[in-house]
């Protein structure tokens, strides 16, 4: 017995991965950066997957697998229950109808020599067959749908604010009716009460489409508001990956904890993991755990032996020590292992 559609997941990704080969000069050899280095997820329909983590972890180079701008090195995907690595042109030209991209910066992803009634119709008239009134008819609904009014479609994007252009982007993302629309950043171009304005039209038209977001973003404070999963990356690989409840609610990988203590009103203020130093170079990523230069509980173990991507407590997670942050306090790892110092409150942050 076939599932129906509604039971297929939008996307199936199991160990992707995505390298490139980075030139450095005449006289060294070619080196291998790996973006991506064997990521797997399900997202279902109507659901949000947010990916996490610092600048240069990978998000965006998972995000180019994904709507298939770029094929993985390895690994599987499917979208909708087809495949999309080894798809034919005809089923590669219907996949990528339904995965459409929201960009971050609103002020460089529309084009400027265009109205907004060409810019959203434009979809229609490469893809579809709709007469000119029908697609008039089509943009208009979807200006509607997005709180903009029938006289804004003659005006040029330089005639809108920030939060308008971007609401003019998402408008013209769902103008195909994707099954999938991946959110790079969306609105950490905007200021913070515009944010929360686009976030909930948003989580209006997820309810009303039932579109499932891939939501890339680096503030866990407004993925808080919009995920059921969270997938937290570390130079291109998965840290802990599950449930947003049981990831804000007792994160048990040490970088899941210092990016949520550093989040304002989320984590622990009284003793935190602290991260020190910068992000390893992706071209000499370190032995053991990527994690273990910057981790204040890293060992000779972590030094030495990368940890797998097993289940626990809900969720799945890379640290050999894990186990320890399963417990009352989060935050506390077993003392057998480390020796934990709370962070100091300044004044000026309001202790």
């Amino acid at each position: 017995m076939n599932p129906s559609p509604s039971q297929v997941p939008v996307v199936e990704a199991k160990d992707l991965k995505r390298d490139y080969t980075v030139r450095r000069g005449m006289l060294q050899a070619p080196a291998t950066l790996q973006a991506v280095g064997g990521i797997s997820f399900t997202l279902a329909p109507g659901h949000t997957l947010a990916v996490v983590g610092e600048s240069g972890c990978g998000k965006s180079s998972l995000a180019r697998l994904v709507t298939m701008i770029e094929p993985p090195t390895s690994g599987a995907l499917r979208l909708g229950g087809l495949d999309a690595v080894s798809a034919n042109g005809d089923t590669r030209a219907k996949l990528r109808r339904t995965v459409q991209l929201v960009f971050q910066n609103p002020y460089g992803s529309l084009n400027p020599r265009k109205t907004i009634g060409s810019i959203l119709a434009e979809p229609l008239a490469i893809n579809t067959d709709l007469s000119v009134d029908e697609r008039q008819a089509r943009v208009g609904e979807m200006m509607a749908k997005v709180g903009l009014r029938p006289e804004h479609l003659g005006r040029y994007p330089h005639m809108f604010s920030g939060g308008q252009r971007q609401r003019i982007a998402i408008a013209r993302a769902l103008m195909l009716r994707p099954a999938l629309v991946v959110a790079d950043e969306p609105v950490s171009a905007l200021d913070v009460s515009i944010q929360a304005q686009v976030l909930n039209l948003l989580a209006d038209l997820q309810r009303e489409f039932g579109v499932a977001y891939l939501f890339i973003s680096h503030d866990l404070a407004v993925v808080k508001h919009i995920a059921e999963d969270v997938l937290v990356m570390y130079l291109g690989l998965a840290m802990e990956q599950g449930p947003k409840a049981r990831i804000f609610g007792r994160p048990l990988h040490p970088y899941t904890q210092a990016l949520l203590g550093c989040t304002p009103g989320l984590g622990s203020a009284e003793r935190r993991t602290v991260l020190r130093g910068e992000l390893p170079s992706p071209l000499a990523p370190p032995p053991g755990c990527v994690f273990s230069t910057r981790c204040p509980h890293a060992t000779d173990r972590c030094r030495a032996e990368r940890p797998a991507l097993r289940p626990l407590d809900g969720r799945l997670v890379a640290c050999h020590y894990a186990e320890s942050f399963v417990g009352a306090e989060a935050q506390a790892p077993d003392p057998k292992f480390v020796q934990s110092r709370p962070v100091a409150r300044s004044k000026e942050a309001g202790a």
